[in-house]
């Protein structure tokens, strides 16, 4: 049994966490922190979990030596710019961490500043943490100590975009996306936009024309590509809890390009992966048959008319867009077979 920790348990990610962390059969519970419900027990918070989990209480813990005393493994579900000084903490002493932050995302200090309006809290595990995309980087995540888990829309516009980029069947210059996201997405706080009486029976754009996650997006689609990449990439907030539509759209290089040799791109890439759903034509993704669970569903349909390409993604934004591929990651570096707990 591995000991884990989930530093900010109390926001959506951390909850979502929680709910899969108890059902795994190598990483154990042992410590659980949230500064607004410390004190209190995991059950008062988090509905559903097991007697044993649900007695645990939470914890204050800032990011020292005590802390990584604590666990061996550390999932860190709380904002960017926070996450930093427990990475710093808890690397410095040997612990495995999971970021589910920003903090770790981009490789380059300057991208980190352009798009968060700071200078990077630690650049000098920046070479460290490597992009948790399992799908992309599986090999590097094998047995590494510190993991950047992606943002739910990158990992709904990269998963799709990567094998035609790898193989220069579209123009890396001319890449347009919209995203469709439930509320929960922005986190658990309080907020003007975020209340029920602003999103019930609403929907709206926000974040363009450049959304924080551009800079991780173009960093990993630039090196699936081999050259700079850059996108035009607009969010919209839908009045739902969770789920995630994309749609991309890219100019194709190949104008003999059909349907089924778009398709038959994706099932190279992805047609053996666990959590990857290659659908079969005719079917598009949906948000509601990805809920709950660690799966993206992909799909590729060409316009013939414009010779361009159309991809599409779903995804859940608190699972395979952020806790549950967190855990997915979190398997490959303690050694473990990647589905595990996750099936």
């Amino acid at each position: 049994m591995i000991r884990t920790a989930v530093i900010g348990a109390s926001g959506y990610s951390g909850q979502e966490l929680l709910r899969y962390l108890a059902r795994h059969p190598q990483f154990e519970l042992v410590l659980v922190t949230s500064r607004q419900q410390a004190g209190e027990p995991l059950g008062k918070h988090v509905a559903g979990l097991p007697k044993k989990l649900a007695a645990l209480t939470f914890t204050d813990a800032g990011p020292d030596a005590a802390l990584a005393e604590k666990a061996d493994l550390f999932f860190l579900a709380v904002p960017h710019g926070t996450a930093a000084p427990y990475v710093v903490a808890l690397r410095k002493a040997g612990k495995t961490v999971v970021d589910l932050s920003a903090d770790f995302r981009t490789t380059d200090p300057v991208a980190y500043k352009e798009f968060y309006d700071h200078d990077h809290p630690a650049p000098q595990l920046l070479d460290e943490a490597v992009y948790g995309l399992p799908e992309i980087h599986r090999a590097q995540l094998v047995r590494t100590k510190l993991i950047a888990a992606p943002g739910c829309f990158p990992t709904s516009i990269i998963v799709p975009l990567v094998p035609f980029l790898q193989r220069k069947l579209i123009d890396p210059a001319h890449l347009s996306v919209t995203s469709l996201s439930g509320v929960s997405g922005a986190g658990r706080k309080l907020e003007l936009r975020l209340l029920f009486g602003e999103v019930a029976d609403n929907m709206y754009a926000y974040g363009a024309p450049k959304h924080r996650h551009v800079g991780e997006i173009e960093q990993e689609l630039s090196l699936a590509a081999g050259v700079p990449v850059s996108i035009t990439f607009v969010p919209h907030l839908v009045p739902i809890h969770r789920g995630m539509v994309t749609t991309t759209v890219a100019s194709l290089t190949d104008p003999t390009m059909t349907d089924a040799t778009a398709h038959a791109v994706l099932q190279a890439a992805y047609g053996d992966e666990p959590f990857v759903d290659v659908l079969a034509s005719g079917a598009l993704p949906q948000a509601r048959e990805v809920a709950h669970s660690n799966r993206i569903q992909v799909a590729a349909r060409v316009d013939a008319r414009t010779k361009r390409l159309l991809l599409f993604s779903s995804l859940d934004n608190l699972g395979k867009g952020n806790a549950s591929q967190a855990i997915q990651a979190a398997n490959l570096a303690c050694g473990l077979d990647e589905t595990t707990g996750l099936t």
